[in-house]
């Protein structure tokens, strides 16, 4: 049922019983699937006025679970109608019947195709935008269709790339072969499986591939399953009632608390049976989570590819992680919590040294994955939750304290940044410790967003070898919110500068994602930029031209 003033929204309340839970009484990510599925074809089908067919589905992350006896509701609208394809808006929300307490689920996006009957032509009507919100979502459909139209061009290429960083995977104690998780399953499609358009029910598909995928995830890990996330995947063509389906699924790779599964569908009618040629019609990517009896996240064995098919699903299980974080700020664009401190002279020891040990313990966390390695550079990146950092770790021919001097000096950063027009020192509070106001350049249409940073730096002790150079935003009453910038937060972030020997060292810039800065990063992390590995090669040529220079004399 409608709420008044959301004409195009479609609604769908389901009460969950034993029939749509697994062992532990919790909600089958099939049976969601299959409900989410119907609600956004019905949205789709709204808008068009005809039968429309799942074309593709984003990336869909699972934040909760629900359980019998709650209720699941799925709201479903269409935020941008392109010729004869729309995007779809899906949020799901989950509802205590006893406390009333209402979580989000999940917030997806489909694509859905329109079908006319017979020859007639179809150009559909563009979405009428009533809310500030609509006009946002509206926007950003247009920046989520050209990520998914470039999507297998930015894994082709990620997976030519791959070979670059094979020299950087260590052989790890403990680490298993996937062999023993192969599963293979078939189904035949029958009436109860087709939707309104005769063909098998796209989220019936999806249904059936998590079951596989849930046995071959257990076969690694035999604890308690639950599916955290699928990765983006495309309906590459119909089945119909009377095809044998057959799904085969595999452990293609494992990120320290989530596993990556593989799941190929191929479709059979009576004649392609008997020859044992099938149609390849779908490929999806399900990735997991595991917890023991006391609810704590296990952390899955590393996995030891043996076979050249090993090496390409573990490889490729790397590439689609590196898109799928790429993908997190166009497919959803989170406001920013302000989380900045007050700048407070009395409090300047600590303020500085909490600044220096954030960033520390930011490099001293475990679960570090590479997603990039060149000759001189590597990229790594850490996922906590809802939070994501970056690690760039470069390789520089020049001593320790000179590149100290050098990346210390924040009015010398757009020498060698693009992402810093400009940094000016507002305040020298210490001999280690100076607040900058920095301006960046604008994205995706926007306003610059400026900074207003505080910056410590610490020489290592006598027993270390370890410069580091930490930032943070702070409110500083002289620098307030300008109209012609859009002032932004920088979490965490510096450079850890470790001496290798009297001519050269290793430079570490780390930083934590926030919503300010993630747009930087997003292109580089999805793997259709290279402005990361363009950034650090920059700064690489600037200290090492400087150390040519003689700028070591003048320190």
């Amino acid at each position: 049922m409608e709420r008044p003033g959301t004409p195009r929204e479609v609604c769908m309340s389901q009460a969950i019983q034993p029939a749509h839970a697994n062992a532990r009484g919790e909600l089958s990510a099939g049976q969601l699937l299959k409900w989410i599925d119907t609600t956004a074809c019905l949205a789709a089908e709204k808008h068009a006025g005809v039968s429309c067919v799942t074309a593709s589905v984003d990336d869909i992350q699972f934040e909760e679970t629900a359980r019998v006896g709650q209720v699941i509701t799925i709201k479903a609208k269409v935020t941008r109608a392109f010729s004869t394809s729309m995007e779809i808006s899906i949020r799901v929300i989950v509802q205590d019947m006893l406390t009333g307490i209402e979580k989000l689920i999940s917030v997806a996006f489909s694509t859905f195709v329109a079908k006319p009957v017979g020859e007639e032509k179809i150009h559909l009507t563009p979405v009428i935008l009533l809310t500030e919100q609509d006009r946002e979502e509206h926007n950003l459909a247009s920046e989520r269709r050209k990520v998914r139209l470039q999507h297998e061009d930015t894994f082709n290429n990620l997976m030519k790339e791959s070979s670059k960083f094979e020299g950087a995977m260590r052989e790890e104690e403990g680490a298993v072969a996937t062999r023993g998780t192969s599963v293979q399953s078939i189904e035949l499609v029958l009436p109860p499986h087709a939707n309104h358009h005769g063909n098998t029910f796209g989220g019936q598909i999806m249904a059936w591939m998590e079951t596989v995928a849930t046995i071959s995830a257990s076969r690694l890990c035999p604890a308690h399953l639950f599916l955290k996330s699928v990765d983006m995947f495309k309906f590459r063509g119909p089945s119909t009632v009377g095809d044998r389906l057959v799904f085969s699924a595999i452990v293609n790779n494992t990120f320290q608390t989530s596993v990556e599964v593989g799941v190929r569908v191929e479709a059979f009618d009576c004649q392609e049976w008997s020859k044992g040629q099938g149609r390849h019609i779908n490929s999806a990517f399900l990735i997991y989570n595991a917890v023991h009896d006391q609810e704590e996240l296990i952390t899955f064995p590393r996995i030891k590819p043996i076979s050249k098919d090993d090496f390409r699903r573990y490889q490729g299980a790397i590439a689609r992680k590196r898109i799928r974080l790429g993908r997190k700020y166009v497919i959803s664009h989170k406001e920013e919590i302000p989380l900045s401190i007050h700048w407070d002279k009395s409090k300047q020891a600590s303020l500085s040294s909490d600044n220096v040990e954030a960033l520390k313990k930011m490099a001293a966390k475990s679960g570090w994955e590479i997603s990039t390695a060149l000759e001189k550079i590597k990229i790594y990146t850490l996922e906590e939750k809802d939070i994501l950092s970056v690690w760039v770790e470069k390789q520089v021919r020049s001593p320790a304290h000179l590149a100290y001097h050098l990346l210390s000096d924040y009015t010398k950063r757009p020498l060698w940044d693009p992402h810093y027009i400009s940094c000016e020192v507002k305040d020298h509070v210490g001999k280690d410790d100076q607040i900058y106001h920095v301006i960046c350049p604008n994205i995706n249409g926007n306003k610059p967003k400026d900074f207003v940073v505080l910056v410590s730096r610490r020489k290592p002790p006598k027993d270390g070898n370890t410069y580091v150079v930490a930032t943070k935003s702070v409110i500083v009453p002289s620098v307030p919110p300008c109209p012609q910038y859009i002032r932004s937060e920088a979490v965490c972030s510096g450079f850890l500068i470790e001496a290798v020997d009297c001519s050269s060292c290793t430079v570490s810039y780390l930083s934590q994602m926030s919503a300010s800065i993630l747009p930087y990063f997003a292109g580089n992390l999805g793997g259709w930029s290279n402005s990361i590995e363009e950034t650090a090669a920059s700064c690489i040529r600037f200290i090492e031209k400087a150390t040519n220079d003689g700028l070591l004399s003048e320190i």
